[in-house]
């Protein structure tokens, strides 16, 4: 069972290229130094995101999107609540954006 985690951020305008882009680094770094507190080793299968580009005009205002994959819950569970780099990044990163939404699912469970 994979699980996948969708996340949009309203980024602050105010915010510089430089530091919308070290926000884009840290979130998607996560996925090289978030350690599964067993094994020691990096456990999110994968990421990817970046800057909207959608010409629908549908994005709410949210500016960034990305979506990281788990082989579990119980990785996505620890990740969301317990895992102290992502509590790093939340507490680094959080001034930086007006609005988040977040949507998990599990991959062929409708």
């Amino acid at each position: 069972m994979s699980i996948v985690h969708i996340v949009l951020f309203r980024l602050k305008s105010s915010l510089s290229d430089s530091e919308k882009k070290e926000f884009c680094d840290d979130m998607l770094g996560l996925r090289e130094t978030c350690m599964h507190p067993t094994s020691n080793k990096p456990y999110i299968v994968s990421s990817s995101g970046g800057i909207d580009n959608s010409p629908e005009g549908a994005q709410g205002g949210f500016t960034h999107g990305f979506v990281v994959e788990f082989a579990s819950k119980e990785d996505r569970d620890y990740y969301v609540a317990k895992d102290p780099t992502h509590q790093a990044f939340v507490k680094k990163n959080s001034p930086r954006f007006d609005d988040v939404r977040v949507i998990d699912y599990e991959k062929g469970v409708y």
